[in-house]
């Protein structure tokens, strides 16, 4: 059952924050999130099936996430796959995630650990 504060569920797995990010982009399915996140990061995450079904189980639980019932045209797709969807909740606390670590970034700007943007 999700939360009524966003602000309860932070900070946020990387995990489940990776999943929220590929999942404000367009529903998908497990191994669609698992190459969504390689390709975004470029190959530095990389899932395995455990850490993603066990993540999208917290997920759905805490109301980030839904599991769809429509699917796509059965000649493209395998009923075995289950899609998901970001919930609006899902996506307010997506972007208070995006908040929280944009702030710690400026932190560290300030500090002098990372260059400043110019």
């Amino acid at each position: 059952m999700s939360s009524p504060f966003p602000d309860s569920l932070l900070p946020l797995a990387p995990a489940s924050f990776h999943i929220l990010v590929s999942l404000a982009g367009a529903d998908r399915h497990g191994y669609a999130l698992i190459q969504d996140i390689a390709e975004r990061t470029a190959g530095s995450v990389r899932l395995g099936a455990g850490t993603l079904y066990r993540t999208i189980q917290r997920m759905l639980e805490d109301g980030l996430i839904v599991e769809l019932e429509e699917r796509p045209d059965p000649d493209e797709d395998d009923e075995r796959r289950r899609y998901y969807r970001i919930t609006p909740f899902g996506r307010t606390v997506a972007r208070a995630e995006a908040d929280r670590l944009a702030g710690l970034v400026r932190l560290a700007r300030a500090s002098g650990l990372t260059p400043r943007r110019t």
